[in-house]
């Protein structure tokens, strides 16, 4: 594959809305779309679709849910040029009724979440989405959980029961290396054919951009990335970075550099995230980041070596 085929998400405001309950003024999310357009990216994620049963509006904002008119008053006046847009659910918190026929929506892609043991939820969400009109990908989160033989069968599983466009490898604890990414990436198109695969990393140790690389070198045809690396806990790779490297007249970064200094910048006086030493250590020893969020906002956040004993049992 060259890098003319590579198509790249940007997911700033679905995974950094993981750190601020989905809460975006719409004018944030009207000017990360409006750069994503003009920087030619090929997809931008907007949030979830996640049922309304089971979040609370009242706790999260409107980007947990990504309702039709939310959606539309974003897009409004924009020229989307070639840059279709995506939702995702997640299939442990999702239902098929939430998603309406394609026709009906302004949303291209929509992306199940699904840890292995909710394959048989994302195979039904996935139908769902492909019947209503809507390209689809499944993306197997706390892929460094799995064991190998466990995803052959989640990938067959997927390969029969779905017409799924792309199946992603999602490191949801920042856990893998190159050489992880090398073997998971060469699995996948074994297992999937002509279904593309795709990559989302975590930068806990410091490796998404690298793993991002290593991922588009043997293969893989969608990468995901966040503005500013913004997204849950060490965040992801930055997309102006994964952008500049390709070096395709396909791609301007300006439009990027200049919504990140006016809308996400401006954020980190707010919220924090990107790499910490607290969220290394949970990527070392393949944990949740959930115990270093919480030591980053608690009274001992400087005391690291703490962290870590307690993470190491040390």
């Amino acid at each position: 594959m060259t890098h003319t085929d590579l198509k790249i998400l940007d997911c700033t405001i679905r995974d950094g809305g993981l750190m601020n309950n989905s809460y975006f003024p719409i004018e944030t999310v009207r000017a990360v779309f409006n750069a994503a357009c003009l920087a030619g990216l090929d997809f931008v994620e907007l949030g979830y679709r996640n049922s309304k049963e089971m979040f609370s509006t009242s706790e999260f904002g409107p980007w947990r849910f990504c309702d039709e008119e939310d959606l539309r008053a974003v897009v409004e006046g924009i020229d989307r040029r070639n840059t279709q847009i995506s939702i995702m659910q997640d299939a442990h918190k999702s239902v098929p009724e939430d998603i309406l026929p394609e026709k009906d929506s302004v949303v291209d892609l929509i992306r199940i979440a699904a840890y292995c043991r909710d394959i048989e939820k994302a195979v039904i969400l996935a139908n769902n989405a492909v019947d209503k009109g809507y390209m689809c990908s499944i993306n197997i989160m706390a892929i460094s959980h799995e064991s190998r033989k466990r995803l052959d069968e989640v990938l067959d599983i997927i390969k029969e029961q779905t017409r799924v466009k792309y199946v992603y490898i999602v490191d949801s604890f920042g856990a893998l290396n190159c050489d992880d990414v090398i073997g998971l990436v060469e699995q996948f198109k074994d297992h999937l054919g002509d279904n593309g695969t795709g990559i989302h990393f975590h930068n806990n140790q410091q490796l998404a951009f690298a793993n991002n690389w290593i991922g588009m070198k043997y293969g893989a045809e969608i990468v995901d990335g966040t503005l500013d690396g913004l997204g849950r806990a060490a965040g992801n790779c930055p997309t102006e970075l994964l952008l500049s490297s390709l070096r395709s007249e396909k791609y301007d970064i300006l439009p990027l550099l200049e919504v990140i200094q006016k809308e996400i910048i401006p954020l980190k006086k707010k919220i924090q995230w990107g790499y910490h030493i607290p969220y290394m250590i949970t990527g070392i020893f393949n944990l949740h980041p959930g115990a270093a969020m919480k030591w980053l906002t608690s009274n001992e956040k400087d005391d690291i070596v703490k962290f870590y004993k307690e993470i190491s049992g040390k």
